[in-house]
């Protein structure tokens, strides 16, 4: 085949993930307001992976902290054979279930957290192991496979199971399988902090200013949520101290940072609240 045909049978292929995972979405939205309700009285997401599967995890879960301003420690992942698998394969961690039940030891995990397990095959002993370990503690787990007849789903208590068939290149689960897996972590990790009330309608309010373009970026949210030019927008940010939270509310109700942090206060964090607004649904 020449590269245009490579490239046109993959862009083929691909056009299948999409309603491979529209086909789940009852069933992440369920995982979603299971992980939600355990997240409100403390508890965490954990990522559980192995190769492609388990740096997807890792991927989706190292945006959670610069795109929702939330703790590191909040959405969790973990992968086969340790940081080093993130760059490079380590033969052989992924047969090892013990492993998998060990790492959720090391974090300690408990009955409110929520472990995925990823796994296109859905025979990752890792994997496998981690889900066993973690039904034990009593946390709530999920499965994100791309086969629902195999172990990884009958073992969690959702299964999430995008079925995208085979891969132009056989066997390589990097391809569809993990385009579907990317898509539901998407889904799962935003539709969560959205939920959590990160998010002010479809703006990022608790985003993290770690460099000048996202600077920019904070300044321009603020302009779109509170209809104020420029200049009142870098004035409230530099009173605020870069909270775009409280900078909202400065804009908004006209109070200063001292006020606008003793409403939020008050209000136990809801943004919604603290603005005087009805939540949309």
């Amino acid at each position: 085949m020449s590269s245009l045909e490579i490239i046109r049978l993959m862009n083929r292929e691909d056009r299948k993930v999409a309603p491979a995972v529209g086909r789940t979405v009852a069933t992440i939205a369920r995982a979603i307001d299971e992980i939600v309700a355990r997240m409100t009285m403390g508890g965490r997401l954990i990522y559980v992976g192995a190769g492609s599967s388990g740096r997807i995890g890792v991927l989706d879960a190292s945006e959670c902290p610069p795109t929702f301003g939330v703790s590191p420690n909040l959405v969790r992942a973990l992968i086969a054979g340790g940081k080093k698998a993130v760059r490079q394969s380590v033969e052989g961690a992924e047969d090892r279930p013990g492993d998998g039940a060990r790492d959720l030891k090391k974090i300690r995990l408990s009955k409110l957290d929520s472990v995925v397990g990823i796994a296109a095959s859905g025979t990752t002993p890792y994997v496998l192991g981690a889900i066993s370990f973690a039904k034990k503690r009593g946390a709530l787990t999920i499965s994100v496979a791309a086969n629902r007849r195999s172990p990884l789903p009958r073992s969690a208590e959702i299964a999430i199971t995008p079925e995208v068939g085979p891969e132009i290149l056989s066997g390589s689960t990097r391809l569809k399988a993990g385009t579907s897996q990317k898509m539901v972590l998407n889904m799962l990790s935003t539709a969560v902090m959205v939920r959590l009330g990160h998010a002010y309608g479809n703006l990022m309010i608790d985003m993290g200013e770690a460099n000048e373009k996202l600077r920019e970026r904070a300044k321009w949210i603020l302009k779109e949520a509170s209809d104020r030019d420029v200049s009142a927008v870098t004035q409230a940010l530099r009173h605020s101290g870069h909270e775009l939270r409280l900078a909202l509310i400065m804009l908004k109700r006209d109070v200063s940072a001292k006020q606008a942090r003793k409403i939020l206060l008050e209000s136990r964090g809801n943004l919604r609240q603290a603005l005087g607004e009805r939540p949309s649904h």
